[in-house]
């Protein structure tokens, strides 16, 4: 009887390990030139609302002067109002919060407003930051809604701070005009004229701005001592 023959079994090949997903990262060079799109869409648009107004700008020509296709914008913006918001926002919003911050210091009011009047003529007067502001003065009324935005995000937040400046200072004995309390806006004021005015007529006549911020603070507090 002739034995069983074992069959030598061939080698099992190895199957090759699935390869290791691992997760993507983020492009950064895509998300560069995504925030440097946005970046030039709010430049143009602060360009379009200066010149044209905010009626008449219209988000074709946006586009155009930010060398962008119109559908770009909508990636970012959903409407020509929320264009404009995000201007206010950006632009104006870090300069509230920085009166916020002179809320928090123990500095004498002088002080204060002596540094709250650099932050306007430093900070907006003497930037395209104005241009928001001249903006709202000039085409509020015909658009409330902008006003009320511009209202909540920057003149309430700014009036609040201001008013707990003054009600402190008061409470220290260092003003003289306790109703000065009950209108911070005297404060700001020389800006709102100081905007108003390069808009008008400072073709004609230029008005020192930071001079006339300093002039009133001494009206309102009394000229500085000499000591």
């Amino acid at each position: 009887m002739v034995g069983r023959q074992h069959r030598t079994r061939p080698p099992m090949k190895h199957r090759p390990k699935p390869p290791v997903l691992l997760p993507r990262r983020p492009n950064a060079s895509r998300a560069q030139k995504a925030a440097a799109r946005r970046e030039a869409i709010l430049a143009a648009a602060l360009d379009e609302f200066s010149a044209r107004g905010f009626a008449a700008t219209r988000l074709e020509d946006v586009a155009r002067r930010a060398g962008v296709a119109k559908g770009t914008i909508y990636l970012h913006f959903a409407d020509k109002e929320a264009l404009f918001q995000e201007l206010v926002r950006t632009m104006l919003g870090p300069l509230v919060a920085s009166l916020d911050q002179l809320r928090t210091t123990d500095l004498p009011i002088r002080t204060v407003l002596e540094r709250f009047a650099d932050l306007f003529v430093i900070g907006i007067y003497g930037t395209r930051r104005r241009d928001v502001a001249h903006l709202v003065i000039s085409e509020g009324a015909r658009f409330p809604r902008l006003a009320e935005f511009y209202y909540h995000e920057v003149v309430e937040r700014g009036v609040a701070a201001m008013s707990a400046l003054l009600e402190r200072a008061i409470a220290r004995g260092e003003i003289p005009h306790t109703a000065l309390a009950r209108f911070p806006q005297l404060v700001a004021a020389p800006g709102l004229l100081a905007i108003i005015w390069r808009g008008l007529f400072d073709r004609f006549v230029h008005l020192d701005a930071a001079g006339m911020m300093r002039t009133h603070i001494d009206i309102l507090l009394g000229p500085r001592s000499a000591s």
